[in-house]
């Protein structure tokens, strides 16, 4: 290989987020390519991808250069900030640069970047950075093009002195004025300073022909339009990632800048150590090593945990050997693998919680397998009792770092948070950068907006795109499963455009996140390891500048500290239960075997219990029928697509029911195979039957789990053959032991880790024995948790009526709270949080002011004894509608009317009680009379509708009600009592909601209809959609002739819609006529009036009777005068001829 001649060291990558689209694997797979044996990359203020850029480098025999597009603060115009890049030339200078990026994003952010001082720069060491000036974007730059020449000179003799034998000025040719201008002023310092100058090439993007995308780039991230003229143009199409003999036409007249990069890429050397983790020290009492600690703590917690689990002291004698010996194998496995600190860190932080009031969860994932986990009291389950393995969690044959994820209550988590930040230092605790990318919608999306293309075109383009849970799909993804976007794309020029960009920039760096639980605890300072970065606003939390992968690569352990709501919810639960019954319950001391609380399970009665809710789990449940701890277990195991569809599940409930007998393979293998009816549920049961059999330690049982997981023949036919032998060593059958690893190997793919279910089986349990026992305690909490949301409030509002028989009771001023809260053992009362527009601080205010001097007697008095910031006209108005003034006041529409007389007299009340003139103290003053203002009543329609503003539902009643008594005669069966039939059959309901769905023949509509009595949902194809989509309206009346069928699928029923009537085509098709009594009225004009507007082929006929002096008659008008029966035509002809008069024949 020839000697290099140039190697680039200024490069944005896609993590330089507001622009920049270069991915490194590509940039270190052209570097490598182009024969340069460096690759340095400076992304704009962040080391965000210095390990992915380091470890790619390496992976490909090249040596990384890590450097930082630096801003440094312009004190003169804060809004223009000078650039310098910074480049590490060993790992002291990465420390360095870890330190000034740190400062800077804590302590000295501005329009959302952080930004150096200069003060920093000369307070510390920079002998280990090398500085370029910044070529046209630095301090030397700026004060060149703005023909300053002295202060140019000044600056970098300024720069220069603070890197001795490290400053070059920058040079660059990118195509622009500026550019030029800037490196001639260069080169004139360089002469007289007899500094070195070093050409650079600034890299935004890897091709010529990525210049669009780019822009497009940075036009999403800045708000702007790619057409908008005053847009700020700073790229030019030259910085692509240029070959060296491109950059040697270039700067030909420069042989010396060219070489300097060379220089530059041998001074540096920076070497970071990967894998090796640095665990916090954990404080210890005097004399007591880690590990003589752990096992003290682990001793003492196993005889806590035996008395807890044997109170029979003599029982608690005979099963304390196993225990003991089991804890003697883990406690010497995790001091010979060095984790005890660990353990020790994990279990404070957790007992502090426990202590304080932030409930933590019973366990998560396979720690729930370690019997120290327990004894130290990380996790809540006894391991032993439930053949959880230790090795399933540590293996001592494979040497890789313990992962506790714990749950904490979801409000309190950030307290337990702070607490570790008190104990080992703020410097020490961070969490952690997520990097959010544009996947394909989002970026259909963002790149349409950059285009100015309408909203609408491009969500209609974005909702082609497929969509599944827990999967992305890709542009090109989409192409090949929808045949349409493929054509609309060849087909239409706009499209093709906005295709092409948003696939260059499809999966790039979109914005920085936070992780939702890890939390980083370094040994000494996390800038030992990497920058911290914090994002702008007061409340932003300082995270690590790599993402999980990466930090925990650089050395530094990560710590899951997990908000699962359904603990703040058993706590509020257990509160409730608390104020009524003076006793506050200790959930784990009641052990497994409430069969009531199975009962919840048995009737899928499980909105709201943990793990459990979904339509699917619930027809399982009642499959199944559950009636021991072991069946909790099962289930969350077997509820996954693989099980499902394996058939596995249906052999169990066989089994399970007598139906089929269970299989063993073995009498041996009775005991690890009867939990689960002889079905391998558990990874764990793999293990146990290559142990039993195969004579493999669990250490070597669970390499074998990993092996099975991954299906490499060659790793598997070794296998086959080392469980064959260990079987016939053991006298067992070989031919035994390799049809017991088919069938596991076959099972490995479905598989579960019982470990994880058997924790969280403990969570499902409790909210079942609190759903069973607790009934209004347990769902004013669960509601409690769902405040804002009002769709799953209403799931949880008819799971209460329909499925418990609580009664709800409604918001009241003088009873409510913020939160539901249970009244005795059968009711629960409406929460005031729960209305839209209604704080916390405004029902705080509200409940201090009614339990300091009383109820509320009525509209104005609240208003005189609250704060009006605080409750204000919105919270009022928010109230009223929600019925929370019934109790005082059920005329809402007069309440509305007053709402802001109450307050201006209660404003003027209050400004004038302080005013006590002599008259007033020698003769009291009356109180000033108030006139209230007077409204017509709200009917019930416009009640209800009002009512679902606020609360988001209905609540004191439903708007089938008003509808139901005129089409009583005709829709014969309510919807809760539908039953199948070959016949069609009229349905009748209010549209709850409604879903539309692109399928193959069309698009499809899913309507939830409501009648009061019972909810159902309607399938109307393609066609039917489209004939009568401006029926579809949420909160509409509307009658469906249907086919009803059972749905084999789900088990319930199946309705298709044939055909939809709104009200008045409703009346129109069942009435044989409409009868009009004039008596003596001759108006025909006015009757002509009234009935031409609604005039339809599909009408009503029309009667009329008549009568004069002479003779009467009745009379049916001609087909053409057949009319629609709406509502507005039946209220004016009574209104014309009186109620009575209009008759409707059916």
């Amino acid at each position: 290989m020839n000697a290099p001649s140039f190697i680039h060291l200024r490069l944005h990558s896609e993590f330089s987020v507001t622009d920049g689209i270069v991915r490194l694997d590509e940039a270190v797979k052209r570097a490598k390519a182009e024969q340069m044996p460096a690759l340095g990359v400076s992304d704009l203020m962040n080391l965000f991808g210095m390990v992915k850029h380091y470890k790619a480098c390496r992976n490909a025999g090249l040596k990384p250069i890590v450097g930082l597009d630096a801003w440094v603060e312009n004190e003169e115009d804060r809004d223009k900030p000078y650039r310098v890049l910074l480049i590490c030339k060993n790992r002291a200078g990465y420390g360095r640069l870890c330190e000034l990026l740190t400062q800077a994003y804590k302590h000295n952010q501005y329009r959302g970047h952080g930004e150096l001082k200069k003060q920093w720069l000369s307070t510390g060491s920079n002998a280990d950075l090398i500085c370029l000036s910044g070529a046209e974007l630095g301090e030397i730059g700026a004060h060149i093009l703005a023909n300053d020449p002295a202060r140019a000179s000044e600056a970098a003799a300024w720069w220069s002195q603070l890197f001795p034998n490290n400053f070059y000025l920058e040079l660059q040719r990118t195509g622009s004025a500026a550019s030029e201008k800037s490196l001639q002023g260069h080169l004139d310092i360089a002469e007289q300073q007899t500094l070195p100058v070093v050409a650079t090439h600034p890299i935004q993007f890897m091709d010529a022909d990525d210049f669009k995308a780019h822009e497009a780039r940075t036009c999403i991230a800045e708000g702007f339009v790619m057409a908008d003229k005053r847009r700020p143009k700073r790229f030019t199409e030259e910085q692509y990632f240029k070959s060296a003999t491109e950059m040697h036409a270039l700067f030909s007249d420069l042989p010396e800048a060219l070489a300097n990069t060379v220089s530059i890429a041998q001074g540096c050397n920076l070497s970071i150590v990967l894998g090796k983790n640095y665990l916090p020290l954990f404080p210890t009492p005097d004399g007591m090593t880690l590990d003589d600690f752990l096992v003290y703590e682990a001793k003492r917690g196993l005889e806590m945990r035996l008395a807890q689990l044997y109170p029979d002291e003599a029982k608690r004698e005979a099963e304390r050997p196993r225990y003991y010996e089991r804890l003697k194998f883990e406690t010497d496995t995790i001091i010979q693998m060095g984790f005890p600190g660990y353990f020790l860190i994990v279990a404070d932080f957790i007992a502090w919680g426990k202590v304080n009031g932030c409930p933590v969860g019973p366990g998560r994932g396979s720690g729930a397998g370690s019997l120290v986990a327990y004894s130290l009291g990380i996790t809540d389950i006894d391991p032993t009792a439930y053949a959880l393995l230790f090795e399933r969690f540590l293996n001592p044959e494979r040497v890789s770092m313990p992962d506790f994820d714990i749950d904490f209550c979801q409000e309190n988590r950030w307290r337990v948070i702070e607490y570790v930040r008190e104990k080992y230092g703020a410097e020490a605790v961070s969490q952690i950068a997520t990097f959010g990318t544009m996947a394909a919608k989002a970026v259909v999306r963002d790149v349409g907006r950059v285009l100015d293309l309408p909203y609408m075109f491009c969500d209609g383009v974005s909702k082609l795109i497929p969509a599944a849970p827990g999967k992305q799909y890709s542009l090109d993804d989409a192409v090949e499963m929808v045949p349409e976007l493929a054509e609309r794309i060849e087909r239409e020029e706009e499209l093709k455009e906005l295709w092409d960009l948003a696939k260059k920039l499809e999966g790039l760096t979109r914005n920085i996140g936070m992780h939702a639980g890890g939390v980083l605890i370094a040994p000494g300072r996390i800038t030992d390891f990497c920058p911290v970065y914090q994002a702008a606003g007061e409340d932003a939390s300082p995270v690590s500048m790599l993402d999980k992968d990466d930090v925990e690569q650089v050395g530094l352990v990560k710590f899951d500290f997990l908000g699962l709501r359904n603990l703040t919810i058993i706590e509020l639960a257990l509160q409730y239960i608390k104020d009524q019954t003076g006793e506050y319950l200790d959930l784990m001391s009641l052990g497994f075997e409430d069969q009531a609380a199975y009962q919840v399970f048995r009737d899928a009665n499980t909105t709201g219990v943990f793990q459990v809710e979904s339509d699917g789990m619930k027809r399982l449940l009642e499959k199944l029928a559950p009636d021991r701890f072991e069946d909790i277990i099962a289930v969350l195991a077997l509820y996954r697509p693989g099980p499902l569809g394996s058939g596995m599940v249906d052999t169990f409930i066989n089994r399970k029911k007598g139906i089929e007998q269970p299989d063993y393979f073995h009498p041996d293998l009775e005991k690890c195979l009867e939990p689960t009816y002889g079905v391998i549920v558990y990874q764990e049961q793999v293990m146990q039957i290559s142990q039993i059999i195969g004579g493999y330690t669990l250490g070597g049982a669970d390499m074998l789990r990993r092996a099975m997981g991954k299906k490499k023949p060659e790793e598997m036919a070794k296998h086959r053959a080392t469980i064959a032998e260990g079987a016939a060593k053991k006298g067992y059958d070989p031919a035994l032991a390799e049809q017991l690893f088919d069938l596991m190997t076959k099972f490995a793919e479905y598989g579960f880790n019982k470990s994880h279910t058997a924790a969280y089986a403990v969570v499902s349990y409790h909210t079942a024995w609190l759903k069973a026992h607790h009934t209004a305690a347990f769902m004013a909490a669960t509601m409690s948790s769902e405040l804002d949301n009002t769709d799953q409030l209403k799931v949880f509002y008819d799971d209460c009526i329909e499925k418990n028989r609580l009664e709800l009771l409604p918001p009241d001023v003088n009873q409510s709270f913020y939160r539901f809260v249970p009244v005795g053992k059968r009711q629960i009362r409406y929460a005031l949080g729960a209305i839209k527009g209604v704080g916390e601080s405004a029902v705080n205010m509200i409940v201090a002011e009614r339990e300091k001097n009383g109820p509320f007697s009525d509209l104005y008095d609240l208003c005189r004894r609250t704060d009006k910031k605080e409750v204000n006209k919105r919270v009022l108005e928010a109230l009223i509608r929600g019925g929370a003034f019934d109790a005082i006041d059920d005329h809402r529409a007069r309440l509305m009317a007053n709402v802001e007389q109450a307050m201006a007299v209660a404003e003027a009340e209050a400004a004038n009680a302080n005013q006590i003139s002599l008259f007033d103290m020698l003769e009291p003053a009356a109180a000033p009379q108030i006139e209230i203002l007077e409204a017509p009543r709200w009917d019930d329609k416009i009640k209800l509708a009002e009512e679902k503003t606020a609360i988001g539902f209905y609540l004191s009643g439903h708007p089938f009600d008003a509808h139901a008594k005129a089409i009583k005669g005709l829709i014969k069966t309510r919807l809760d009592r539908l039953q199948n039939q070959r016949e069609p059959q009229f349905i009748a309901g209010i549209v709850a909601g409604m879903r539309v769905k692109n399928g193959e023949r069309g698009r499809m509509c899913f309507l939830q209809l409501d009648d009061g009595k019972g909810k159902v949902e309607v399938s109307l194809f393609s066609d039917s959609f489209e004939a009568n989509r401006t029926k579809l309206k949420e909160d509409a009346l509307l009658v469906i002739e249907a086919k009803v069928s059972e749905d084999r699928f789900s088990g319930g029923q199946r309705i298709i819609a044939d055909r939809v009537f709104d009200i008045a085509e409703t009346r129109s098709h069942f009435a044989r006529a409409i009868k009009l009594g004039l008596g003596n009225n001759d108006d025909a004009e006015k009757l002509k009036a009234l009935l031409s507007p609604h005039c339809a082929d599909e009408g009503c006929a029309v009667e009329v009777s008549y009568q004069n002096t002479i003779a009467s008659c009745e009379v049916r008008l001609g087909y053409q005068w057949r009319v629609l029966l709406r509502d507005e035509l039946i209220a004016e002809l009574r209104n014309w001829l009186g109620t009575t008069a209009v008759d409707i024949k059916f």
